[in-house]
């Protein structure tokens, strides 16, 4: 997983902050914004702690040693090489991210396993399941091709997250240029055709998720109706 620098940087400097004001006294004023800066200083506040929390990464992380680290950088020594921190960072929330998201995973498999024993669901060797619901009788797109669909995007819970229809206008886009399940789903489909599409996180959008609705690892179901090959 990827984190913004700026984010994970300003995040360390108010704990560091934070761990130092704690030595002061008991009495210290409580915090008022006079100024454009003391504004612009308390959103970027409120907005790392509301990544954080809506990560559930705060308790991941030990104030201690985020700390220690800054000292020991300001001190020349340092006990991890510069090098070596953007891929331990990375690896550390990869892991911290999949443990959350384990349950998500579960719900994902077994709501795919249910599906793909209801008549009229196929699967393909990728782990793609589909329904047919309309029938197309045109050509299918090639991986370069650009296709014009109509579509409607659900979680397994029925949460609506996206949708062309809602729109009032159908998408125009590449073939190769969308999910994995899409992209497999619409080479195997029919100008004309109208398939539901039950996609596996990893078709989808993987351990990032996407936008605010999608968390990671989830499965995805989509509607999509194949309109033409521009």
């Amino acid at each position: 997983m990827k984190l913004n620098k700026l984010i994970l940087l300003t995040f360390i400097s108010i704990f560091f902050m934070s761990s130092c004001q704690s030595q002061k006294s008991q009495n210290h004023k409580e915090f008022q914004i006079s100024n454009a800066k003391d504004s612009a200083s308390y959103a970027i506040g409120v907005q790392i702690a509301n990544n954080f929390a809506q990560g559930n990464l705060i308790d991941a992380l030990s104030m201690e040693a985020i700390y220690e680290g800054l000292k020991d950088v300001q001190s020349g020594k340092a006990k991890i090489e510069i090098q070596n921190t953007d891929r331990i960072i990375n690896d550390y929330f990869s892991q911290i991210m999949a443990e959350q998201s384990a349950d998500v995973i579960k719900k994902g498999e077994e709501f795919l396993a249910q599906k793909e024993k209801e008549e009229g669901v196929k699967k393909t060797a990728s782990g793609l399941l589909y329904k047919e619901l309309q029938a197309g009788t045109g050509a299918s797109p090639k991986a370069n091709d650009q296709v014009k669909t109509h579509y409607r995007g659900k979680l397994i819970d029925g949460t609506e997250f996206d949708s062309s229809y809602s729109r009032g206008e159908p998408t125009t886009f590449p073939v190769n240029a969308v999910i994995a399940g899409w992209t497999e789903a619409l080479q195997l489909m029919k100008v004309g055709a109208k398939w539901e599409l039950y996609i596996p996180y990893n078709l989808a959008y993987g351990e990032r998720g996407a936008g605010q609705l999608i968390g990671p690892y989830e499965t995805l179901i989509f509607e999509i109706e194949l309109l033409s090959i521009e």
